[in-house]
């Protein structure tokens, strides 16, 4: 009689555990789609803002060069023009359009290979898919520093004329007009007028010059391949443009002596070296070589 009242009891027992188990796995599972459906409607929010807040490096690049209350870059700075190119193709590379051809046994330099169209789905921004477009087209292909001469105008070859694109800072500012960054006003400098593009959103320049300031000093890590691809390729790309002292301007000497010591430890890399490591963007080295070489 004893055994069969512990046997039930038992029972009673491993049922009632069960229960509680099953019990507890629900409410497990419902708290973790809980937590899945917020993710997603936190991503879904992240994405809408990044939608109209996201930059293409072009526009980071020229919104660092513009004078805030004026609205245009120094009229000194003769690199600019060939940088925003060079951003073009490595914001292209970023998003998998391009890419360079392969090295070869002998493993040839950055600058020898040629750049290779890997996808040409349409990239949602005219001026990169007028790029690509000219980069799908042209056989045979050409290299890095080809392309950024081309692509700026800076050739002797009249039949070549034609892929220079146009008025590219005029477009990149429209851009952040239409982004709500800048705005669109009229200056007379005595002999013509010129459109301008004052800063009319400071939030969002201050977002991107502290994101250049953190990357050399907060969240330096002295490892360009543990930094983000994008972020790096900013940092050289707006010095290849003469615009990256802007960033820094704001910061007290000490901050700044540390940054731009940094800044020059990134520039000293050798891009050949580099590019052999794993898990690299080959073309975004290939265009740093280009205009350190």
């Amino acid at each position: 009689m004893a055994s069969l009242k512990q046997r039930n009891s038992g029972l009673v027992q491993r049922r009632t555990e069960a229960i509680r188990s099953a019990a507890d796995k629900d409410r497990d599972s419902a708290e973790e789609e809980d937590e899945a459906r917020r993710g997603e409607e936190e991503d879904d929010d992240e994405k809408g803002d990044s939608k109209e807040t996201r930059l293409t490096l072009m526009e980071e690049v020229l919104l660092l060069g513009l004078k805030d209350r004026e609205g245009y870059t120094s009229f000194w700075n003769d690199c600019i023009s060939s940088g925003l190119r060079g951003c073009m193709l490595v914001e292209l590379a970023l998003r998998g359009r391009l890419q360079l051809e392969a090295c070869g046994v002998r493993r040839r330099s950055l600058l020898s290979r040629k750049v290779i169209c890997k996808s040409d789905a349409p990239t949602g921004d005219v001026l990169l898919d007028e790029a690509l477009k000219h980069i799908k087209e042209t056989q045979p292909p050409e290299t890095v520093q080809s392309w950024i001469e081309l692509l700026s105008g800076e050739t002797w070859n009249p039949l070549k004329l034609h892929y220079q694109l146009r008025n590219v800072r005029e477009r990149l500012a429209k851009n952040l007009v239409e982004k709500g960054v800048l705005t669109t006003e009229k200056q007379n400098f005595l002999l013509f007028d010129m459109t301008t593009h004052p800063l009319t959103n400071n939030t969002i320049k201050q977002r991107l010059v502290k994101k250049v300031q953190e990357s050399v000093l907060e969240k330096w890590v002295n490892d360009p391949h543990r930094m983000d691809k994008r972020v790096l390729s900013l940092i050289l790309l707006a010095h290849s443009s003469d615009v990256l002292e802007n960033a820094f301007a704001p910061l007290q000497d000490d901050q700044y002596d540390l940054g731009m010591k940094r800044v020059h430890t990134l520039l000293e890399l050798e891009p050949e070296k580099e590019s052999a490591k794993p898990n690299v963007n080959e073309l975004m080295w290939a265009v740093v070589a280009a205009f350190t070489k």
